[in-house]
């Protein structure tokens, strides 16, 4: 095959690929651009080595040649990148190889054999500089995705009490705090008193927010949907905040009622339990510290940390075998078939940073936290703001409050202080 016809077929696949690229989508379009930039850059070079083996004839004069219908022809040598001096048969054969062989190569590539391909290049070499000469130059790709962080949001926001109360300001909730025993009593004398005593959780509103601005380039980028990722990630922000107020919220003005707070004061603290290393007793002294004196509770949940989750997996029996049977889920799971959630709000018992008497667990029916929606998650787009530099706003907001509903509705478990 001459260079006449190689060029012919290359420029055949090239207007394939125009037509082709009238329907393509976004990601086939990218890769047929480059396609046909290669192709033009093979045409480019194949019409270079077409015009050099045809010299004109002061030439012809210069390298002596002699009219065709001699039998004598002067076959001068002539520079071939990567191949050295030719003579011009030499270099067209050598030439018409190299092009072969490359698109063999992309046929080999496209059916995924294995090849290999000379890199000698195909015309003159122009030394060039880009930047300082430490990175390589390839052809830029965009993916039609975004790869999500990992979660952030415990699943302990979706499993507490929830109730709706819209447009309202506080709402209490009662709570039985005791009920006295009944008494013997003679013929004739009063009764004995037995009056159950009430208490209520008092839960106010608070107002949760979350607010991030984008470029408006970053807006139309048409590869990942930014926008629609930003927009989502708000409501994220918003329930990884709430998740972790349901432990540590302060229960001051314009804040939750967390479990471990002293305002949730449906606990009575003198029922905290003080834990000094997690060890093959910790789980019971937990489960059979919950609760009344009459029964074990059984729909109760531990809310732990990571690392410490981690510490219950390393505890090992005489035998050097797992003493605790933990299947993990993700964010939650069972240990010895005991429900637990991951919050990363507990400090980590097991870890050295933390102090004696700071809260790292807490156990106990997750129906005992309520949850109260003053508002509906109201999450808004605005390009008003920042109109004049281009910038979409997104502003999230919701107006809520929680607070421990029960009394002693949760176990809370401190560390305790090591003894020397």
């Amino acid at each position: 095959m001459n260079i006449s016809e190689i060029i012919k077929k290359k420029e055949e696949r090239k207007a394939e690929l125009v037509e082709k690229s009238k329907t393509a989508s976004l990601e086939e379009l990218k890769d047929i651009q480059n396609q046909i930039q290669y192709l033009n850059d093979d045409i480019m070079a194949l019409r270079f080595a077409q015009s050099e083996s045809k010299p004109d004839e002061r030439t012809a004069a210069v390298n002596n040649e002699v009219p065709e219908n001699q039998t004598e022809k002067r076959n001068a040598p002539s520079y071939m990148p990567g191949a050295g001096f030719k003579t011009a048969g030499e270099s067209r054969s050598n030439f018409e190889k190299i092009i072969e062989s490359r698109d063999q190569a992309g046929k080999d590539l496209k059916e995924r054999r294995a090849v290999q391909s000379d890199l000698s290049p195909l015309t003159e070499v122009r030394t060039i500089t880009i930047g300082s000469g430490t990175t390589i130059v390839l052809p830029k790709y965009d993916s039609t995705d975004i790869k999500p962080d990992f979660n952030i949001v415990s699943s302990l926001i979706d499993n507490v009490q929830h109730f709706s109360l819209p447009n309202g300001e506080s709402f209490k909730q009662p709570y039985i705090k005791g009920v006295a025993l009944g008494g013997y009593t003679g013929e004739g004398n009063n009764a004995t008193d037995a009056e159950t005593q009430f208490d209520y959780a008092e839960i106010t509103k608070s107002k949760v927010t979350a607010y991030c601005e984008i470029t408006e380039e970053l807006e139309e980028l048409p590869a990942a949907p930014y926008a629609d990722t930003v927009f989502t990630n708000i409501r994220t922000s918003m329930r990884a905040l709430i998740t972790r107020q349901i432990l540590v919220g302060g229960g001051n003005s314009n804040q939750l009622t967390g479990i471990f707070s002293a305002k949730a004061t449906a606990i009575d603290s003198d029922t905290d339990l003080a834990i000094t290393t997690i060890d093959d007793k910790t789980l019971n002294e937990i489960v059979y510290n919950y609760g009344g004196d009459e029964e074990v509770e059984d729909a109760a949940v531990l809310i732990l940390s990571k690392l410490d989750l981690l510490a219950f997996a390393n505890v090992r029996t005489n035998n050097k075998q797992a003493f605790y049977d933990i299947k993990a889920h993700g964010n939650y799971g069972t240990i010895n078939g005991i429900n637990y959630i991951i919050n990363s709000a507990c400090k980590p018992l097991s870890s050295a940073d933390t102090t004696a008497g700071d809260y790292c667990m807490a156990y106990g029916s997750l129906s005992n936290y309520m949850l109260v929606d003053f508002s509906p998650l109201k999450v808004e787009k605005s390009t008003d703001f920042k109109f004049k530099q281009g910038m979409t706003a997104f502003r999230g907001v919701e107006f809520l409050g929680g607070n421990v509903v029960r009394k002693n509705g949760f176990l809370r478990i401190t560390k305790k202080a090591t003894t020397t």
